[in-house]
């Protein structure tokens, strides 16, 4: 991040410490963004999973040779804060549920970390109805729908099968489960590994965009 801030432009700042009441500061309000076009293109990206040790500057050296082009790592994903919105460590990540929850935990009637109360089962996130079908030729479509309480808890583990009317024969099958708040956390965080990057041969143009629109 140490350079990417040298092409935002300067502006005029009403400062009580500076001389005359004014100061030279860096525009940091300025911003830049991708096309719209440009990131559904698929020629243009490739999908990436991000991996425990990375970070937007360990991608951007390996695949712009350039650290300090994390930029465009964050950007083609409209990441604006890289500590959130970033997967985090596991260690961290850990350290993060802990005191997200820690409030429930001390509330709870049997003091809890907030770590060890968002991972109980008896505190629930989310409920779910599961529906599987399945044809005769083995393709199966699953379909997951969130529910209340009382509705999970009416929900019958159960099999039957559905004659159509072209003689294909699909057996249904119902069951349910439950998230607890690790769980959603968990999928949460998992969820943001799944990137797009911008292809190196269009580095160089973005660069010249970024740096003429910026200092605009």
């Amino acid at each position: 991040m140490a350079k990417f801030f040298n092409y935002f432009p300067k502006t005029i700042y009403t400062s009580n410490t500076a001389v005359g009441g004014l100061d030279t500061v860096t525009n940091i309000i300025a911003r830049f963004g991708f096309e719209k076009k440009l990131k559904e293109n698929s020629s243009a990206f490739y999908k990436y999973s991000v991996q425990e040790s990375d970070t937007p500057e360990i991608i951007a050296h390996k695949y712009y040779e350039n650290s300090e082009r994390h930029w465009i790592v964050l950007m083609f994903n409209d990441i604006i804060d890289p500590q959130f919105d970033w997967p985090l460590k596991y260690e961290n990540f850990i350290k993060y549920v802990d005191k997200k929850y820690s409030a429930n935990g001390a509330a709870n009637t049997t003091v809890q970390t907030g770590l060890a109360w968002a991972m109980s089962i008896n505190n629930v996130q989310s409920y779910y109805k599961i529906v599987k079908r399945t044809s005769a030729d083995g393709t199966v479509i699953e379909e997951k729908l969130q529910v209340d309480a009382n509705t999970y808890a009416n929900v019958a583990a159960s099999s039957s099968t559905i004659t159509l009317q072209s003689g294909n024969i699909i057996t249904q099958t119902f069951s349910k489960e439950k998230k607890t708040y690790y769980e959603y956390e968990q999928e949460e965080n998992e969820a943001k590994r799944d990137i797009i990057l911008l292809k190196p041969e269009f580095v160089p143009q973005v660069e010249k965009e970024f740096k003429k629109i910026i200092k605009q």
